[in-house]
């Protein structure tokens, strides 16, 4: 079953500016969800791949959904792309956190070009708007501390490295991702590339078996000896503090990741109230501490996008979104745990689609900065201290 014969892709939108073509990204996703929906409870079942689901959202144009304009992408900004992948969580977690990792890595050199008139972010923009490439995103393996070796050679480094919670790399065409160089004095310095998926040093190991988010297929890919030339280094930086293009990268993505997260407690919330509805003796109580979780979620996440707006990355603005990005958590995994109070033995049925919702919930906890690095980070704030090296 698709839903594509009815919908409107971005390729069908009039050329102009990011403003007419942005409402359309939250069109197509509301299209696309019933067909998502329909076959994620197999996909966690079985330990799949969203491929599918991606398939439907490459033909849709939702790959170059945060390409500028411009750039011939359909020029949606970081709040749209956000409502966007929050629709997508509704449906379907899995496919909606994959492609998170994704829109991501799109929309912060979008904004890059937009805001800061950087050039050098062009010629990739323009690609994944003419072919429509899969970016991916290496996630906890390449954060502040960097992981992997670069060891100098002539004209470039020969990198050997392994990337963990690679989400959607099957489907990847590039992966977005560093690896630490240790120069003679001992000095340790992080190289940010492009890796090929289709390199021959290049290799996905299957290490995905997990409590929830099965669909995102977030493997291990391994690096072997693959040779980055020097002109193929984006920027380098010192390993173990944070780097302005880092602090860009924190406060752009993390509103999009979690949407996803939001989107999943919304769902739970739903389902919990259509059981409840059918119960003689609904408890009243439960279902308004339930919304009551779910609306602290919804506000902490607005006010990360409200940090986005003020386009100015740094590092107060990592804090205030990492604030958010732990208050989103927290209230969303409890939204989640009452929904499965409420709905009562119901929701320990996994045709009910509770307990699915459950699992993927958590993987709000992981992410980067986790609870306690963030409280360190908020706190040296506060007072006035160094975050350099906070992460």
């Amino acid at each position: 079953m698709s839903a594509q014969p009815a919908l409107k892709t971005l390729a069908s939108l009039p050329s102009g500016s990011g403003s007419e073509a942005a409402p359309d990204v939250v069109e197509i996703a509301t299209t696309l969800a019933p067909a998502l929906a329909g076959r994620s409870a197999d996909i966690d079942r079985n330990d799949r791949f969203v491929a599918e689901n991606y398939a439907l959202l490459k033909e849709a144009g939702l790959v170059e959904a945060g390409v500028p304009a411009e750039l011939g992408g359909g020029g949606a900004e970081v709040p749209e792309l956000a409502e966007m992948l929050r629709i997508l969580g509704r449906a379907c977690g899995s496919t909606a956190l994959a492609f998170s990792m994704h829109t991501h890595q799109v929309a912060i050199p979008a904004w890059r070009w937009r805001h800061q008139k950087v050039a050098a972010a062009e010629p990739l923009l323009k690609r994944i708007a003419a072919e429509r490439i899969i970016l991916l995103s290496s996630g906890g393996s390449d954060w502040i501390g960097g992981s992997g070796k670069a060891e100098k050679v002539e004209g470039g480094y020969r990198v050997t490295a392994r990337k963990v919670f690679t989400s959607g790399a099957e489907a990847g065409n590039i992966l977005m991702t560093g690896a630490i160089h240790e120069a003679e004095d001992g000095s340790r310095s992080v190289i940010h590339f492009g890796v090929p998926m289709k390199a021959p040093e290049v290799r996905i190991e299957d290490t995905w078996r997990t409590m929830g988010m099965r669909g995102t297929a977030s493997n291990d890919v391994v690096i072997e000896n693959l040779l980055i030339p020097d002109a193929g280094v984006a920027f380098s930086r010192k390993a173990g503090e944070w780097h302005p293009v880092f602090q860009i990268i924190a406060t752009i993505a993390f509103p999009l990741i979690y949407a996803v997260y939001l989107g999943v407690a919304e769902s739970a919330r739903d389902i919990a109230i259509d059981i409840a509805k059918r119960k003689p003796q609904p408890d009243l109580s439960l279902a308004g501490r339930m919304d009551t979780e779910l609306r602290a979620a919804q506000i902490a996440h607005r006010w990360m996008l409200d940090v986005v707006a003020r386009n100015a990355p740094s590092a107060d603005t990592v804090n205030e979104v990492m604030i958010g990005r732990t208050l989103v958590a927290r209230h969303a995994i409890a939204a989640v745990e009452l929904a499965m109070e409420l709905a009562g033995g119901a929701s320990f049925y996994r045709a009910n689609g509770l307990e699915r919702r459950f699992r993927d919930i958590q993987g709000a906890r992981f992410h980067p900065l986790q609870a306690g690095p963030q409280a360190v980070y908020a706190g040296a704030t506060a007072l006035g201290l160094s975050t350099a090296t906070v992460f």
